[in-house]
């Protein structure tokens, strides 16, 4: 095969073993990479209902035909498992050194099974895998950690790592690289702190392998110049995401005070025009050139990399109006290995449940001391922490008082940064995205801030389905960035041409579409596996503070979504999708997409429609 290695790396930590595996050609051809991969090979090793916290589990690394070849944003890493945090399938994708060095040692694909009886890292260099003690780095930061494998192994390394937080099992610890670059919001973080495996380091010395290479090698070029074309280029490297502040504040989708409001009073402090004014660095991922993260020292006086993201949750939905407070938040995060859009989700529960009077602690909007002493509670599952480390979901559940209508969650995890109360098509994409209510699947809000958003049309259910295909199918399993086309409207053509110079194959959209579906079906009859009689369509509903608590401030004060409508357009994107009407894919859609042995597995656990 030209593209792809055709060779994944399966790890048995338990063992200390490892084996270098040629895989099918038809995996590729029908899965492409990175989620596609993790996802079959997920469905196909995992028995239903494993704890996700053992040895059962298994930990995915993959890349695409696309990753590390010298193209723009190619340098996606996916990570995956069954998730602690939801108990379906979590993945999160990294644009790291990682993925392109992997690639280089000659791997699609990495599969970590079992548990390592001591601390360990993975060191893989090309042919050779070795387990290394950890011990003297268990307990150290995700900063900690990598600099000292830095030191061991040099500039060129591709390094993964845990903070205590991974350590700590915390159900929203992610993996964290390149000192604030992280991935796998769903607790890919604590199934790497489950199997005891600090780190792993990746070092490549081959060369990726093209159908056409000299095509490659011009078409790369020519993508890398038309990026720089774009109109929105400039202001794009001046702020990046964080542009997006300001954007969602003046559009009313800002998330404030635990998502109660749309709009935050301090929003303009710590939007992207503040923190320009504050920027020491601009840096990304390999093979980028928009990149997008902005650098800025915090009130602690270290370096913190900000996006919207993390400063929207850490920020104005807890109710703080400093950026350099919310950037030290936000290297807190990255140190202890936290996601930061769970970590100002559930911050913001906390707030809410102290106000409420729900909990003992007194725990205050807008503190920054409190909160940070909070964060490192978490991480070390301290206190108050301890409760909020498993996850918002799980908190409601534990202090009631009917908090779980205020619980700001999908499937169990927690909303990233947009308030939908008046965002239906958004809603819908959140509630049926392929990890829970994360935005990567299906970003629609700006096409529906500017096309109505009041409506619930069957073109807003159009819109989710295709920006899944292309965001959360193709792109994600092709290894590349969504955001050159997304944010700078770098054409979808180039990535056909991209591929066909990779791997020889002349594949249209139609094809990718095709693939997408694919890929988006299994992800969905992997959760209803693990769900079983326990699923239905209310695993598709956003939360009722949207449905029945309209903001008090703003343009849009007093709006709210409308469940009758909503459950209408649910039941179009079900119809749409090849669905019943309990959101479970049928018999057909499954054999339409080559499937028909999926439908005969799940058949075990649930019954299916024909």
């Amino acid at each position: 095969m030209f593209g792809w290695n055709g060779t994944i790396l399966r790890v048995n930590l338990s063992k200390s073993k490892v084996a270098a595996m040629r895989y099918e050609a038809d995996l590729a051809k029908n899965f492409l990479g990175g989620r596609g991969f993790a996802v079959r090979i997920l469905w196909d090793e995992l028995k239903p209902k494993i704890d996700p916290l053992s040895p059962e589990n298994k930990l995915i690394f993959a890349a695409g035909p696309l990753t590390g070849f010298a193209l723009p944003s190619s340098g996606k890493l996916v990570l995956a498992a069954k998730s602690p945090l939801t108990g379906g399938y979590g993945d999160g994708n990294v644009g790291t050194h990682a993925a392109v060095q992997m690639r280089k040692a000659g791997y699609d694909a990495v599969i970590v099974e079992g548990k390592a009886d001591k601390p360990i890292v993975l060191l893989v260099q090309d042919k050779i895998a070795e387990f290394l003690d950890a011990k003297h780095l268990w307990g150290l930061s995700s900063f900690e950690t990598e600099k000292k494998l830095r030191e061991l192994y040099g500039p060129i390394a591709g390094i993964l790592c845990i903070g205590q937080g991974g350590e700590n099992l915390v159900k929203f610890a992610n993996v964290v690289c390149q000192e604030g670059r992280a991935g796998g919001r769903p607790g890919i973080g604590a199934v790497m702190g489950s199997k005891n495996l600090k780190a792993v380091v990746f070092i490549g010395s081959g060369e990726l392998s093209a159908a056409y290479p000299k095509e490659m090698k011009e078409i790369g070029a020519e993508g890398y110049r038309e990026v720089l074309t774009k109109p929105n280029y400039a202001f794009w490297k001046r702020q990046g995401t964080m542009m997006t502040i300001e954007w969602s504040q003046e559009n009313g989708v800002l998330p404030a005070y635990n998502y109660r409001e749309c709009v935050f009073e301090k929003a303009e402090a710590v939007g992207g025009f503040a923190m320009e004014k504050l920027k020491v660095l601009n840096r990304g991922c390999p093979q980028c050139n928009m990149t997008c993260g902005n650098v800025i020292k915090g009130s602690d006086r270290k370096a913190s990399e900000l996006d919207y993201e993390n400063v929207a949750m850490l920020g104005p939905n807890i109710g703080l109006g400093d950026l350099r407070q919310v950037a030290a938040l936000n290297r807190a995060a990255d140190e202890f290995g936290l996601d930061t859009i769970s970590l100002g989700n559930v911050i913001g529960f906390a707030m809410e449940a102290s106000e409420r009077g729900l909990i003992q602690e007194q725990v205050s909007w807008g503190r920054f001391k409190e909160t940070k002493a909070l964060v490192e509670a978490i991480a070390y599952r301290r206190g108050l922490g301890n409760m909020l480390a498993e996850g918002v979901r799980s908190a409601a559940d534990k202090i009631g008082g009917a908090s779980n209508r205020w619980a700001m969650h999908v499937k169990g995890l927690e909303i990233s940064g947009y308030n939908c109360h008046a965002a239906p098509a958004m809603a819908l994409a959140y509630s049926t995205s392929s990890i829970g209510a994360h935005h990567k699947d299906a970003w629609v809000i700006s096409w529906e801030v500017k096309t109505g958003r009041e409506s619930y049309s069957e073109e807003k259910v159009d819109k989710v389905i295709e920006f899944q295909r292309i965001r959360g199918g193709v792109f994600e399993s092709l290894g590349v960035c969504r955001l050159p086309w997304i944010e700078l409207g770098f054409e979808l053509e180039w990535y056909t041409k991209f591929m066909h110079a990779a791997t020889g194959m002349e594949r249209n959209w139609n094809d990718l579409n095709l693939i997408a579906d694919r890929v988006f079906n299994l992800t969905r009859v992997f959760w209803v596996r693990e769900y079983g009689k326990n699923w239905s369509k209310e695993m598709d509903v956003p939360p009722t503070r949207w449905f029945e608590e309209p903001p008090t401030k703003g343009a849009l004060k007093g709006v709210k979504l409308d469940r009758t409508k909503y459950d209408a357009i649910l039941q179009h994107y079900y119809k749409k999708r090849g669905w019943d009407e309990r959101g479970i894919p049928t018999k057909t859609t499954l054999k339409k997409l080559g499937l028909g042995e999926v439908a005969k597995q799940l058949e075990k656990r649930v019954e299916i429609s024909e």
